[in-house]
């Protein structure tokens, strides 16, 4: 990777809202992921990311997801029971085009189900995107 490159990974990585210290727990990890976009959050944050057997409470989940991953409200649902009051899920899907695309109107339709809606939206690398999805507030 050339260091424009690496400016850029870091860069989209703080665009993320992370910090030093920060807890990460990544879901849907497997052989397609951005692994310069891992490595970059990883040295944002300071320590590796947590995987799905940890069951700590974290800051945020960074959740790769692809059209064939099985049911998307339930794989949300599941994914809060470790994350801390004001955390924040990152959904990363590949791009339109890309194998394994999620059209964001799914997303958009699965939030709400689970208890989340969307903020934001950004394009984080070459093959991936990014939802950011934070818990309703209670009434």
């Amino acid at each position: 990777m050339s260091e424009a490159d690496a400016g850029t990974v870091a860069k989209v990585a703080g665009i993320l809202g992370f910090k030093d210290g920060d807890l990460i727990q990544e879901l849907g990890y497997d052989d397609d992921v951005d692994f310069d976009l891992r490595d970059s959050l990883e040295d944002l944050i300071g320590s590796q990311m947590f995987d799905e057997d940890d069951h700590d409470v974290v800051d945020a989940i960074i959740f790769w997801w692809r059209k064939d991953d099985g049911d998307l409200v339930d794989a949300l649902v599941d994914s809060l029971t470790t994350l801390d009051e004001g955390g924040v899920v990152w959904i990363l899907t590949p791009k339109s085009g890309r194998e394994g695309y999620v059209p964001p109107a799914e997303i958009l339709e699965a939030a709400p189900t689970a208890g989340l809606h969307v903020t934001t939206t950004a394009g984080v690398s070459k093959d991936w995107a990014a939802s950011r999805l934070v818990p309703r507030k209670r009434q």
